[in-house]
């Protein structure tokens, strides 16, 4: 691997915690509703998942909601705000998509009551921004890289929302470029989306690296472009060889070691 002139991270699950701070939001107001009302809170939880996915994936606006690699549980806690051709109507659809989604997980655990269903929607939309968070190692990684590289990050998303994760985590200083798929109106594993941050950076793919969690979305996508890539497996996560990054860490602990 050549000696980077930039590099790239990705956001969620390679710097800011993401799966498990949604979890333990679903599980905060899942305990509420279990101290309130009586339903199991780990029935909810899983109803909440199960039942959020369905509606998302069966939406009018999916196709654009998957262009951006955006997930259903962001959609429970993300306002859509922004100025990108599409925005406007998921502003409109979002209000509905948390309401039902909780309506329809309160059914499956017995309980029909459209009030609490409003009720618990908020109150997650309000309480997931509290559990943001970065990984241990992120910010050491990204002092020291910054030092010596121009970095950006490139992330799919709602913009509300990233830049909220930016902002809490005080991350932004880094990077001398932000990228989010849902300002973009494309996303990560699409070329247009990492040659936008490329542009930005004023470096070309061969002399860039590419950090990131995601073998399909970040690894694959910046091999594509003939970047070099590092995979942050941070649970030790078996693959079937079918993308192989250049190199594999288990946190970004071992990143600065290695880029040098």
């Amino acid at each position: 691997m050549v000696s980077p002139n930039a590099v790239i991270f990705d956001l969620d699950e390679t710097l800011v915690v993401g799966e498990a701070a949604a979890v333990q939001s679903f599980m905060d107001i899942c305990r509420e509703a279990e101290d309130n009302c009586g339903v199991k809170a780990d029935a909810l939880y899983q109803a909440i998942r199960t039942h959020s996915r369905s509606l998302w994936h069966n939406s009018p606006h999916r196709p654009f909601l998957l262009s951006l690699g955006l997930a259903s549980f962001e959609g429970l806690c993300s306002t859509f705000e922004g100025e990108y051709p599409g925005f406007a109507l998921l502003r409109e659809w979002a209000p509905q998509f948390r309401r039902e989604s909780w309506q329809n997980a309160l059914k499956a655990c017995g309980i029909n009551d459209d009030r609490l269903a409003l009720k618990t929607a908020d109150a997650y939309l309000a309480n997931r921004k509290r559990h943001q968070a970065l990984y241990d190692d992120a910010g050491p990684c990204l002092r020291e890289l910054s030092n010596r590289y121009p970095l950006a990050l490139l992330t799919n998303g709602a913009p509300d929302l990233q830049y909220e994760k930016i902002a809490t985590t005080g991350i932004g200083q880094y990077f001398k470029a932000i990228a989010v798929s849902g300002e973009a109106g494309c996303g990560k594993p699409d070329r247009r989306f990492f040659e936008l941050v490329l542009n930005r950076l004023g470096t070309d793919a061969a002399h860039t690296w590419m950090v990131g969690d995601s073998l399909e979305r970040d690894i694959a996508g910046a091999q594509a472009l003939g970047m070099n890539t590092v995979w942050v497996n941070r649970n030790d996560i078996r693959h079937d060889q079918t993308v192989n990054p250049d190199i594999e860490v288990s946190g970004l602990d071992l990143l600065t070691a290695i880029i040098g």
